[in-house]
Formats: structure tokens, C-alpha cells, sequence
């Protein structure tokens, strides 16, 4: 197993809250690969999305592996006048990981987090522990009691397939 002393199972572990660590056989590249190595629905995986305003305020948005963000949702909470994704050559400057390996732990009371609600669906959900070696399984409640995050939809509306 992996060397898994980081920063986000140190909180995990300060804060005693349950959790369960999930290897993987090899680095995960993918929602779908890491959710197929810890043998778990994909649904459950906490993809985070980190987006930025046009005045440099950063948020993070949290929600089911298979789902996406809607940028303009987040924005209409923040009362933003435009926000993106953020590039991937420069998420680790900004958080400290790479990106597929950012948690809400990672940026607690740097920015607003924002979860969508359809990550209450499951009663246990993954996170990164900060490697792609392996994952974090642990109480969706448990997250948002530490997290404190604000709770909103904010992933794009299904799109009807084209006939």
C-alpha cells in the first residue's frame, strides 16, 4: 500500500471521522478508473471543480463523478459576473494538488466550497487521499460537517440525446 500520510487523512484522522482507505492497483487516470479500482459506483467519487471569477475569487464545486458543473449556477450564487474552470497547468499552484487529486479538505476556508445535492444520494462517498493511489471512503455527513459546505445545484442539466 501506498505511503498515506497526507495532509487530508491527517484532517480526516484530527478530526475523527470514520473513513476507509481504497488502493488502487495502479495511479488512477480517470473518474471511471479510480471508481473501478476501489469497486465502487462512480456516482459516489467526489469530482471537484475549481473555478474562478473575472476578479480572481476561486470556488470550489463538488459533485457526483458523472456529473458536470455548471459554471454559470455557481456563478448566480456568488453573484459573479462570469466564472470558468480553472486551467489544469495551474490548479496545483492554486490548491496544492493536481487536478483529479483536489478534496474540499484541501481548500477549507480558502474559498467557498459548494456541493451538489446529488452527492446525498449515497450514505458513503470517496474523495482523494491526496495520491492517485488510492482513495478515501467516508460518510457523506461526515464531509459536510467538516467541510461546512453551501449546498446547491450546481451541475448542468441533463441534455435530451439528439434524434
Amino acid at each position: 500500500m501506498p505511503d498515506l500520510n497526507t495532509p487530508i487523512i491527517a484532517v480526516l484522522q484530527g478530526s475523527n471521522i470514520p473513513h476507509r482507505i481504497l488502493p488502487h492497483e495502479s495511479a488512477a487516470t480517470t473518474i471511471l478508473d479510480a471508481a473501478a479500482q476501489r469497486g465502487v459506483d462512480p456516482r459516489q467519487l467526489v469530482k471537484s471543480m475549481l473555478l474562478k471569477d473575472m476578479s480572481g475569487q476561486y470556488a470550489l464545486a463538488c459533485l457526483p463523478g458523472t456529473a458536470s458543473v455548471d459554471p454559470k449556477k455557481v456563478r448566480a450564487l456568488l453573484g459573479c459576473r462570469r466564472m470558468t474552470c480553472v486551467d489544469s497547468t495551474h490548479v496545483q499552484s492554486i490548491t496544492g494538488y493536481s487536478p483529479g487529486m483536489i478534496t474540499p479538505i484541501a481548500v477549507m476556508g480558502a474559498m467557498p466550497i459548494f456541493f451538489d445535492p446529488a452527492l446525498s444520494e449515497f450514505e458513503h462517498i470517496n474523495i482523494s487521499s491526496g495520491t492517485p493511489l488510492a482513495g478515501v471512503e467516508l460518510a457523506y455527513d461526515d464531509l459536510v460537517t467538516l467541510c461546512q459546505p453551501i449546498v446547491a445545484d450546481i451541475s448542468r442539466d441533463a441534455q435530451p440525446d439528439a434524434e
